[in-house]
This record gives C-alpha cells, structure tokens and sequence, in this order.
C-alpha cells in the first residue's frame, strides 16, 4: 500500500467527500490532511484503504464538528467585547497564588482516588455520565460524590478562603 498513490487517487474525492460533511473548506483540507498523515503512521490492514480513508475522515468531521459547535456555544456566552485576558498581576498575587496552589494540590493529593478524579473532572466540564464511566458509578449519584468530595476537600483547606 503506496500512501503517495493512495493520495493522488483518493484525495480529490475525499476532499469533496469532507468538504460536504463540514461545509468549510479549510476544515475539509485538514480533514485530508489528518486523514493521510494517520494513513502514514498506522496503516490499515485487512481492510480496503479507501474505505478505511473514508471511515477516518468521517470520524475526523464528527470530532471537529463536535468541538466547532462547543466552542460556537462558549463563543455565545462570552461578549464580543470582554476582555481576552486577565489584568496583569503583581507578584505578591503570584506568590500568594502559588501558595495556594500548592496548598490546594496538596489537599487534591490527600483525598481518595476517586473524589479526586470526580472533583478535577468536574473542573474540566465534564458531564456526570462521563465523570460516571471514569469512576465506576452511576450518573445520578456523580453530583452527591462530587458534593462529598467537596467538603473533604474543603475540611482540608482550613486556611483558605473563597473569594
């Protein structure tokens, strides 16, 4: 299997293949291009490769049509005039934030395995039937643990307060 024949016969058509399925041709381009370069680093066996190149690149449109619709939705949230970063700190707020953190990751690193994981996956924006597969329990009960694991974890950071 010559990746590079492969791409002069395929190409086309798996660019207008992409370009249908996500409507952007930038986006299409890419699609081709991420689809030639896992062609490269793990080649199919058993199977026909251009079904293979086509099955990838659907994939590939789904993941990015999924994360283009998230970060449509974040984009809606934020006004268009807020601005793109915090004001810069000084360092007494850098040496106070690094405490902190050290504080807070030392707490993190006090509590069980799972309320951990529960805790930083909710941080994340993880939602509870993902936070549920990761920790082995069911969705409904996902917010009483991560409310559990909250104030263990708050009963561990006496010194600091909410601001």
């Amino acid at each position: 299997m010559d990746p590079e024949r492969l791409y002069i016969d395929y190409a086309p058509a798996l660019y207008r293949y992409a370009f249908h399925q996500c409507g952007d041709a930038e986006l299409a381009s890419d699609i081709v291009q991420e689809t030639f370069m896992r062609l490269i680093r793990q080649p199919p066996r058993d199977v026909s490769p251009r079904a293979w190149l086509f099955q990838v690149a659907t994939n590939l449109a789904r993941e990015w049509g999924r994360t283009g619709t998230r970060r449509e939705r974040l984009l809606k949230i934020v006004p268009l005039d807020a601005a793109h970063s915090d004001a810069p700190r000084g360092p007494d707020a850098d040496v106070l934030a690094r405490e902190e953190y050290v504080v807070v990751h030392e707490a993190l690193a006090r509590l069980p395995e799972r309320d951990r994981t529960i805790l930083l996956m909710r941080e994340q924006g993880f939602t509870h039937a993902e936070i549920a597969a990761a920790v082995g329990t069911t969705t409904k009960s996902v917010g009483t643990l991560a409310a559990r694991a909250f104030t263990k974890l708050r009963t561990l950071l006496p010194s600091i307060r909410p601001s």
